[in-house]
């Protein structure tokens, strides 16, 4: 599993009490939502063209976003190296070889090319659903139907499968789950979001 998916233990509690701070940011949560807002055609025009639930891709998209480190999308840190994971869904180029998209001894141009495709956000977006399409047919999921964790408690397992081997740490699908609930996310994805002014400036 460590070296298939890259999968490793649960975060430290001093991290998940900081994660779990962030989240009652509600300036920074109006920040993630607006970006989230600008990505919404490509999430769901990607997530039908895979079969992947749009809410799973928001609900990691969201997560990422809301914890990101600071100097990630600057390109000059990006091609330096010093993050190994890029853009909002947070991948890395061994993503890119595993869809086939870039080979594993590629040239120091091709690494290039491959951190700015990384760095955009539209096509970090197709990355992650392609990303959850290629975990599902390696786990034998069915590409006939969509999973929705609210219809079926296999089908929420199945979800938490494809969050952990996504991030890699063990109380990730936790929050990923919820966040798969969360109203506003609903409403930001079809459409019906109605913005929260906050009163800090």
């Amino acid at each position: 599993m460590q070296n298939r998916f890259g999968v490793h233990g649960p975060q430290p509690r001093l991290a998940q009490l900081f994660t779990e701070g962030l989240d009652q940011l509600q300036p920074l949560r109006s920040v993630t939502l607006s970006r989230l807002e600008d990505l919404r055609p490509a999430v769901l025009a990607e997530s039908q063209k895979r079969g992947v639930n749009p809410m799973l891709v928001m609900a990691v998209l969201f997560d990422e976003m809301q914890h990101a480190k600071p100097g990630e999308s600057n390109p000059i840190a990006a091609h330096s190296g010093l993050f190994s994971t890029l853009g909002p869904a947070q991948l890395g180029l061994g993503e890119m070889v595993h869809q086939g998209l870039l080979r594993p001894d590629a040239s120091e141009a091709e690494l290039q090319r491959a951190r700015s495709q990384l760095l955009d956000p539209q096509r970090n977006v197709a990355l992650l659903v392609g990303k959850f399409a290629r975990l599902s047919a390696e786990l034998g999921y069915s590409r006939h139907r969509m999973l929705e964790a609210s219809q079926s408690p296999r089908d929420a397992k199945s979800i938490a499968v494809l969050a952990y081997l996504h991030n890699g740490k063990l109380d990730y699908p936790r929050r990923v789950l919820r966040y798969m609930q969360d109203p506003e996310l609903h409403a930001l994805l079809y459409g019906h979001r109605r913005l929260v002014t906050s009163a800090l400036i």
